[in-house]
This record gives structure tokens, sequence and C-alpha cells, in this order.
């Protein structure tokens, strides 16, 4: 099967696991703020459910990929679709 998305995916040509910053390392690749080092700051809940402004985890990822959505509240440059009523395989590692 083959198909064209209208517009352009995100893209990412970083090595982010050879920058991560040594909180977010973990076996094998670089975890997210979130993920690493849970709070409502990173995790965007609690007081910052609704306001969940950048970290500077987020800004790190952000700043080596721009397409990347760095956090819950990341901007809608970050988003990507492609058009329904097809099947697709989402390749996150070839």
């Amino acid at each position: 099967m083959s198909f064209q998305c209208r517009g352009r995916g995100p893209s990412c040509k970083a090595d982010i696991n050879a920058q991560c910053p040594a909180a977010l390392k973990v076996p094998g690749g670089c975890a997210s703020a979130c993920e690493k080092l849970g709070g409502d700051t990173y995790c965007c809940r609690g007081q910052y459910k609704d306001k969940c402004p950048p970290t500077d985890y987020s800004r790190f990822f952000k700043r080596l990929c721009p397409d990347a959505y760095s956090y819950a509240k990341d901007d809608q440059t970050s988003t990507f679709t492609c058009p329904q009523g097809s099947n697709y395989d989402v390749v996150l590692c070839p």
C-alpha cells in the first residue's frame, strides 16, 4: 500500500539519545521528563492541568526536533494528520 499525506509529516534528524540530559537518561534511550521525573509540572496535571508551560526539558526536545510534540500542551505546529478511511502502519523504529 502506498499513500501520500497532505502537507508534511514530522521529522527529526537529531540524535536525541546522544545528547540526552543526564536526568532523563534511561537504558537504551532518553525518557520524557514526565516519565522519568514525574510531578505536576512535568506531567501537566494538578495546578498545571490547564496552563502547562514548557520546561527546560521540553525545550531541549523542541530545540533538537522542532516537529516534536514535546509536552502535553505543545503547540499546533507539532500535530500532523493524514486522510481518514485507510489502514496505516506506524513504524517508530524501522
